[in-house]
């Protein structure tokens, strides 16, 4: 598995793909947050042991602090695919049910700028969260359903 995806381009060009191989895969290769590695790793294990996909971590904090990176590399600690998006990118509630439909069991996705995200957006992704299930509406006006 293992697989790294980026599912909305964000205007980069082949050229500047290197830099991703320049990063840490693995919490062995990643120098410094010894406290946030110890943590996390904690959670890897324990999800690994339960057959599980981990609960849910929020990565945050200034730009260039590696938040990708270690999205990264918890994807790589769990041996799932590494799904990578951006909020601004996702701009209406389909295009987020597109992507979390498109998920293998337990894969990370990892949204960046996820506070750019509209608030119609937020509310998809609350529930898909918390309930892990996403309400669809189907057609307009009276005869319009709710899908689960």
């Amino acid at each position: 598995m293992n697989e790294e995806v980026r599912l909305v381009g964000n205007g980069e060009h082949e050229e500047d793909m290197w830099q991703y191989s320049l990063r840490p895969k693995f919490f062995n290769e990643y120098v410094g947050q010894e406290e946030a590695k110890g943590n996390l790793n904690v959670y890897i294990q324990a999800a690994k042991q339960r057959g599980e996909a981990l609960d849910h971590v929020l990565l945050y904090g200034p730009p260039g602090l590696g938040k990708t990176t270690l999205a990264g590399i918890i994807a790589n600690e769990l041996g799932v695919n590494f799904r990578i998006t951006s909020g601004p990118a996702i701009e209406k509630s389909g295009d987020l049910a597109a992507i979390l439909t498109n998920l293998d069991d337990h894969d990370v996705l990892f949204i960046d700028e996820i506070h750019r995200l509209s608030r119609s957006v937020e509310e998809v992704l609350y529930s898909a969260m918390e309930d892990y299930a996403i309400d669809i509406i189907i057609g307009k006006g009276p005869s319009a359903r709710t899908v689960r």
